[in-house]
């Protein structure tokens, strides 16, 4: 069996904001299963979706390069926040966002190996390790080439936008930074994956079933569910940070601009760091000076 550890309760608990014991009795049912576990709640007790880009501590930046239509935007990860913020990891950020645009590199391992002073973006990156002490890497990138309009929003360095647009500039700014915001999974409803559809489906399904209501409005409750959460991953549908009495896409007709693509990034999405438990390191190392001695 499993072990439940007060970790991944912690883990489940940030995820869910659930109660603790709620917490450890669904990890227990899921023998351990975070995804499970985490479903398991969302039926039980109606939590809702985690949101992992506000909770995850993987570290690195996001960065983005303009120039003309065509445009990258970058998530290169790091070990600590502190190298986050060193001058020299930012520059080689923002070096590499500049090739993407720039070269249009396949992947991340066509990235390492385009040049960059003199020498391969890998080598450069090496160099950097040994210089800073802390392993380093380019995680994912998006390029665009665009006919019409490019326009970016970093929040700090751990959230950016980039938006493909067309019309005004002010207008597309402000989406960005609704993005930033809102997080929406797609443009429209009809973009959203259908995999998250089916997930959502399925959690609807088995809280509507509990009702114990007649089937046909089961099925009412479940199309009510999944309506609703389109609304709210569907940047479109979704109501404008700086009025709330507009959606996104009233708010762009009325400007006269199209929204044509975007790309969010959030630094460490969907990453699981390394969590140390101290006491059994340090238990460890008794352990073993005991043996030792």
């Amino acid at each position: 069996m499993t072990a439940i550890t007060a970790a991944m309760v912690g883990e489940l608990r940030a995820k869910t904001d659930a109660p603790m014991m709620e917490c450890k009795k669904a990890l227990t049912e899921a023998l351990g299963d975070m995804a499970k576990a985490e479903e398991i709640l969302r039926v039980k007790l109606g939590s809702k979706a985690s949101k992992a880009a506000s909770r995850v501590t993987a570290e690195g930046v996001v960065a983005s390069y303009i120039d003309g239509g065509s445009g990258a935007l970058i998530e290169v990860n790091c070990e600590t926040d502190f190298v986050s913020k060193n001058d020299d990891f930012l520059a080689f950020s923002n070096a590499c966002a500049q090739l993407v645009a720039k070269q249009n590199p396949a992947d991340t391992t066509a990235l390492l190996a385009l040049a960059m002073d003199g020498k391969t973006v890998d080598a450069v990156r090496s160099e950097l390790i040994g210089r800073i002490g802390e392993n380093m890497t380019p995680r994912r990138f998006q390029r665009f080439a665009s006919t019409g309009k490019l326009v970016s929003y970093l929040h700090g360095t751990r959230i950016g936008v980039m938006v493909e647009f067309e019309g005004d500039e002010t207008a597309a700014k402000d989406v960005a930074m609704h993005i930033a915001a809102m997080k929406p999974v797609a443009l429209s409803a009809a973009d959203v994956p259908a995999a998250n559809i089916a997930a959502e489906r399925n959690i609807a399904q088995q809280k509507a079933a509990e009702s114990g209501k007649p089937p046909d409005i089961v099925a009412k409750m479940v199309e009510g569910t999944v309506q609703k959460y389109l609304k709210e991953v569907s940047l479109l549908d979704q109501t404008f940070v700086k009025n709330d009495k507009q959606t996104v896409e009233q708010m762009l007709k009325a400007m006269n601009t199209t929204i044509k693509s975007f790309t969010l990034y959030v630094v460490g999405e969907g990453i699981e760091k390394r969590q140390d438990d101290f006491a059994a390191e340090v238990a460890a190392q008794v352990a073993a000076a005991k043996v030792s001695a």
